[in-house]
């Protein structure tokens, strides 16, 4: 017989390429993976919502904290974190000292401060209610000139009435500090309500609220820096300067705020000490910025745990499917695929439902507290990458174990 004759003939040869596993693409991947899901909807219902349950826990305690730590921030923004008074000192020779006329526009040009206003205290001058009060029954009330900006500097806020403006600084018009209105028995501005400083009249356009930063307002009559000087013969030097700055750069603005205010003569200038809340805003962040990544891995970890339980358990369960599959030609990276991608799936839909969930609570509850709602984005695609992440690794393990099952044994154990 010839050799040629003991060959099949090419019609009836194997096709080697046929007999090689079907190559998977990223949309069968998906459709295996989700088989796992489909089949049981229960279990992977309940599965996703711990993996949820973890991250939502992760995003709302980021979140609260975040948000509680915004609000913190502006309640110490409010304190004075970065407000720095200059004021004159004393001269050599023991005597008051004076800052020039020029010492705002100087302090300005200083790069990081972005604001800057002033008080000028009117020397010899008293308040009284009216004319018929005793001379010598001040009270202790002090007049000063005031810049129009000076509320936006001091940060502090109306009781009743207006600010001195453009308009009103120029005439007789008066804000007074919340002690002074108490003194001078004044409620409400306007109306007619007229107080006398020095020989002149005028009228109480404002009230303030208790100033916290600045108690030298709160027993001051408060006019505009030109009215000051053409009824009260204001000389036009400030007696306290007010500036605030970034919160980074307020040490570095406090060494030069003394030269830059009068620099012939830098030693008879007092620059106040940055506010101990700034300290105290520094210190809270660090403390919550420790808690929120302690926080954080405590919840990866349990989700973590929570997607290797879950695997493990599907692999012992379809230890048949296994078996059957491999016996219909499955190669070990398909099986390796089709639970890696189920515990991925797994995860990414916990993760993304953790994430909405930790959201919502985060915004009712920083809603009902009246706090300003901060979601760290970080937060939430950290949580959704790290979920991946561990499931990955989480599912590895389960998915190596049921490649290395043989289809007999997986059959038999069935």
């Amino acid at each position: 017989m010839a050799a040629s004759d003991a060959l099949p003939p090419p019609s009836r040869r194997p096709d080697l390429h046929a007999l090689r596993p079907a190559r998977m693409w990223p949309g069968d991947v998906v459709k295996v993976g989700a088989v796992g899901l489909r089949t049981r909807p229960m279990r992977a219902f309940l599965s996703a919502l711990g993996i949820a349950i973890g991250i939502a826990a992760m995003v709302a305690v980021v979140g609260i904290s975040s948000s509680s730590r915004a609000e913190l921030d502006r309640t110490l923004a409010s304190l004075g974190t970065n407000l720095l008074k200059v004021t004159p000192g004393q001269t050599l020779a023991g005597a008051e000292a004076q800052l020039p006329t020029e010492s705002e526009t100087m302090v300005s040009r200083i790069a990081p401060v972005h604001t800057v206003s002033a008080i000028g205290l009117v020397d010899d001058v008293k308040v009284y209610r009216n004319s018929k009060v005793d001379k010598a029954e001040t009270g202790g009330i002090a007049a000063y000139a005031a810049r129009t900006d000076l509320r936006e500097a001091v940060g502090v806020r109306l009781r009743d009435g207006t600010w001195l403006n453009e308009a009103t600084s120029r005439y007789p018009a008066v804000v007074l500090g919340a002690s002074a209105a108490q003194k001078l028995g004044i409620g409400q501005a306007g109306r007619g309500a007229q107080i006398l400083i020095g020989r002149e009249l005028f009228t109480v356009v404002g009230i303030l609220e208790p100033a916290q930063l600045a108690e030298e307002l709160n027993n001051a009559a408060l006019v505009g820096w030109q009215a000051a000087q053409s009824e009260l013969a204001f000389d036009g030097h400030p007696t306290t300067v007010y500036t605030r700055s970034d919160d980074d750069n307020v040490e570095a603005v406090r060494t030069v705020l003394g030269p830059t205010a009068n620099p012939e003569a830098p030693n008879e200038v007092e620059v106040s000490r940055p506010s101990d809340a700034l300290a105290a805003r520094q210190a809270a962040d660090e403390a919550l910025t420790g808690l929120l990544l302690g926080l954080g891995a405590v919840a990866l970890l349990v989700g973590g745990v929570g997607v290797a339980n879950t695997m493990v358990i599907s692999v012992l369960e379809r230890r048949s499917e296994i078996g059957l599959r491999r016996s219909l030609g499955a190669t070990r990276g398909q099986i390796r695929t089709q639970f890696l991608s189920e515990s991925l799936l797994l995860s990414a839909l916990g993760g993304l439902g953790g994430a909405l969930i930790g959201s919502l609570v985060t915004g009712g509850y920083a809603i009902s507290q009246g706090w300003p709602v901060v979601i760290p984005a970080w937060a939430v695609a950290g949580g959704i990458a790290a979920t991946l992440v561990i499931g990955a690794l989480a599912g590895l393990y389960p998915a190596v174990r049921a490649s290395r099952l043989s289809p007999t044994e997986a059959l038999s154990a069935h």
